[in-house]
């Protein structure tokens, strides 16, 4: 057993920087089942939202994202996240970031990016690579800290819970067995202050602009271990992911259309400006709608977001990466326009949270998408993740180290290796890849940008059977990541469709045809779904 103050479960913006802040207070263990920069925050283009201009305002973020969330926001949370945001990228800068700037009248400002449902340019970037800049300069200050261990390669199986020891006291997290990947060994990691951090689930689904690492790890550990979960129904799908064969998961950023792009059907109409007076530049659930439905009317395989009226010059400065992406593929974006589909994004829903990341299981927290802290409500707001991951981390930090000490002293609980018992190594794993492919495609066809609760239902039935199949070949066989990560998105897509068929209306990010009106008062309350 080895024994760390905190464990971060996860690599990305909201556990690097948890760690940086609390290496200043004792030992801190990293698990990341890849590589340390492997993370949903590197894949994030567009940049991050904060307040930083005279021409904008708190009250103005604010009130574009109560809107974005369709009524389900908690306003406290809204105005902790904007208010505190702007100290919290002074203190990113501190650390070496340099987003992008401008000349203005003779001297340097920050280049502030618009998405949709932004009333004002406010999103601060690195180009078309931000979330990359933003990861490797954490990692970097994380593996300069002597208070950091990073176990890359190490994916968590479970949380070890008092109950689960059949402790005769409160049910609290006492630490986390995790699987080396190198060895196939299990190992038992033991603290008092255990942090998920693992991101979303995205890969839950057939198409999704999410790395192969987003499995909803997280959401399933805390789901078996007894804590509440809220508001899985909302799965945003991103408007514009680039419809190519062999770029199934690259994202164009929603930079693009704040910086004039159109989205476009195949006879060159603005049709998302019949859906919303902001156009393509409306909040992501109404333009992805308008796609899903533009393509299920005209029979076409995709839409069109284009952006030739700007320059080949500008478009190379502003979105290099995807300029070079889209090139590589046949595509010049200054002479033509991209074709592009929704594709499943970010998880508004998680683990229930408050604002310093407590979730209802002592000893446990939750930061980043997969905390559900009230922000997002029935849909996020562009670019409003990474600055709630900052936020939050540096509140679970505080929290953690000044109001909640540890339950135990060192070395005073002494917690059982894992017992793999009789099992053999998998003979099969084509029973693996069938079910994680049947899982998303179930997923995409029956839970995606529209449902009804006919496909709910179906869903429903066959997830109750393959997690029974899961499960039984989870018990019989030496686990594996694959394995691991199976029975986790199994775990997650019934979370969703449970959640989706319990909300009898249609409000942001859920959206069924049984009940077409938009936000009935009664549903204006978050989904709370925990084990018994």
């Amino acid at each position: 057993m080895r024994e760390f103050d905190f464990v971060v479960i996860g690599s990305g913006i909201a556990g690097l920087t948890f760690a940086i802040k609390a290496a200043r207070h004792g030992r801190v263990a990293i698990i990341t089942k890849r590589k340390g920069v492997d993370s949903n925050t590197a894949w994030a283009q567009g940049g991050v939202a904060c307040v930083t201009s005279g021409e904008d305002s708190f009250e103005l973020h604010i009130r574009d994202t109560l809107e974005a969330g369709a009524g389900l926001c908690d306003p406290a949370a809204v105005e902790t996240v904007v208010k505190e945001g702007p100290e919290r990228i002074r203190e990113l800068m501190e650390l070496g970031l340099h987003f992008d700037e401008r000349d203005v009248a003779g001297h340097r400002e920050l280049d502030l990016g618009r998405e949709g449902g932004h009333s004002k340019r406010r999103v601060l970037h690195v180009h078309d690579l931000t979330g990359f800049e933003i990861e490797t300069t954490l990692l970097r200050a994380a593996q300069q800290s002597p208070n950091i261990e990073l176990l890359e390669n190490h994916m968590a199986v479970d949380l070890i819970t008092a109950a689960k020891l059949g402790f005769a006291t409160e049910d609290h997290c006492l630490g986390v067995y995790v699987l080396d990947e190198i060895s196939g060994t299990v190992e038992t990691i033991r603290t008092d202050r255990l942090l998920l951090a693992t991101g979303g689930c995205g890969k839950v689904y057939l198409y999704t602009t999410n790395p192969a690492i987003a499995t909803g790890d997280g959401v399933a550990m805390a789901w078996r271990a007894g804590a509440v979960i809220a508001n899985m129904e909302f799965i945003q799908f991103h408007p514009t992911c680039l419809f190519h064969p062999q770029a199934t998961s690259f994202l164009i950023s929603e930079a693009v259309r704040g910086e004039g792009g159109i989205l476009r059907n195949g006879k060159g109409e603005d049709f998302v400006a019949r859906a919303h007076p902001r156009g393509s530049l409306a909040p992501r659930d109404v333009v992805a709608r308008a796609i899903d439905a533009e393509m299920k009317r005209s029979g076409a395989q995709c839409v069109y977001l284009d952006i030739t009226h700007q320059t080949p010059e500008f478009l190379q400065e502003r979105f290099p990466h995807i300029y070079e992406t889209c090139l590589r593929h046949g595509i010049d974006m200054a002479k033509e326009p991209i074709p592009v589909v929704p594709a499943a994004h970010y998880q508004c829903g998680g683990i229930k949270t408050n604002m310093d990341g407590a979730t209802s299981l002592p000893g446990l927290s939750a930061i980043g998408e997969v905390a559900c802290t009230g922000l997002h409500g029935a849909n996020r707001l562009a670019s409003n993740s990474l600055l709630e991951g900052l936020v939050i981390a540096h509140r679970a930090c505080e929290a953690l180290v000044h109001s909640q000490p540890p339950a135990h002293p060192a070395g005073s609980v002494s917690l059982p290796e894992w017992q793999s018992g009789d099992v053999q190594d998998v003979d099969e794993l084509v029973v693996i890849y069938h079910n994680w492919d049947e899982i998303r495609r179930l997923m995409w066809d029956y839970v995606g940008i529209v449902r009804t609760d006919k496909r709910l239902q179906r869903a429903s039935a066959r997830l109750r059977n393959l997690r029974r199949e899961i499960q039984e070949f989870y018990w019989n066989f030496r686990i594996t990541v694959d394995l691991l990560e199976l029975r986790n998105l199994a775990t997650v897509a019934a979370l969703i469709v449970d959640s989706a068929l319990s909300r009898k209306e249609s409000r942001g990010l859920h959206y069924t045809m049984n009940y077409p009106v938009m936000r009935d008062d009664v549903f204006r309350r978050d989904t709370l779904l925990s084990r018994g």
